[in-house]
């Protein structure tokens, strides 16, 4: 008993901590004041998170707002995409789903899709499908397994992320971008790679572009606003950089004010090459 007590000291001590310890060792936050000019030269309020890999760090303005959650709109989308895939609600990013012939707002929407291009085109009616095929007791589940957000699906199981009870902030939307890339989220990997595919929206000169927009309605941002959000990740090289923005959307014009924003500070980075 005395010879297992002293091999018992002798542990490295990061193996008695605790989880709240280990999580403590987490990244460390850095607020960024000069990212304040660039939301205020586009006239929105809102928040840019940027986890930095090869510093460890989050660089962040609003850290307040970085930790709030929101309705993820059609961010939900790389989710879903996981879900849809490993449910076998549909074959592969190549099957085609004939479009239903009720006409909506963007023309883009009213053709047949396959989960590639309803990526591209952020078709809500094919998502819609994918989620009823995928059924709200399995849809529960794999929310709760991946710990997204608060994982309430709350709402229809076509509607709980547009405009039912799913939010999730910034902080947490980097966290699942991360998994998704590195492949630790709960799904087979094939699944994983098939959305880190789709996910693809820039193939630059000496990067990678991944990433998804959202926009929720009127009521889901702050004091009756609307929210924008556009999430992703830049590899380039052996670097890379994971973000997520959200603004309050008070009229139709700010909705591109996402990108620009996030596109500048990302170029301040280095994570993505300079305008001009």
């Amino acid at each position: 008993m005395r010879r297992v007590a002293a091999l018992f000291l002798l542990l490295p001590l990061f193996l008695l901590l605790s989880p709240a310890q280990v999580r403590a060792g987490g990244p460390e936050w850095k607020a960024r004041e000069d990212w304040a000019k660039v939301f205020e030269r586009s006239g929105v309020h809102g928040t840019m998170l940027v986890y930095d890999e090869r510093s460890n760090m989050l660089l962040v303005h609003d850290p307040e707002r970085a930790k709030r959650g929101f309705i993820p709109a059609s961010t939900f989308k790389l989710f879903n995409a996981l879900v849809a895939l490993e449910e076998k609600a549909v074959a592969d990013e190549h099957e085609v789903l004939r479009w239903d012939g009720v006409e909506r707002a963007l023309p883009d929407w009213n053709r047949d899709q396959t989960l590639g291009g309803s990526m591209k085109f952020s078709t809500v009616w094919f998502h819609q499908e994918m989620a009823r095929r995928v059924g709200a007791e399995r849809m529960r589940h794999w929310l709760a397994a991946s710990g997204y957000g608060n994982a309430d699906a709350n709402g229809g199981v076509d509607r709980f992320w547009l405009d039912g009870a799913l939010r999730i902030s910034a902080e947490q939307q980097v966290g699942f971008l991360r998994q998704l890339a590195d492949g630790r989220l709960p799904f087979s990997a094939a699944t994983q790679e098939s959305v880190r595919r789709i996910a693809l929206i820039e193939d630059g000169v000496g990067y990678h572009l991944h990433g998804k927009t959202g926009w929720g309605g009127t009521g889901s941002g702050v004091d009756g606003a609307g929210i924008g959000w556009w999430v992703g990740w830049v590899e380039r090289g052996a670097q890379r950089w994971f973000f997520a923005i959200n603004i309050d959307i008070r009229k139709d014009a700010d909705g591109e004010k996402r990108k620009r924003i996030a596109r500048e500070i990302l170029a301040l980075e280095g994570a993505l090459p300079k305008a001009g």
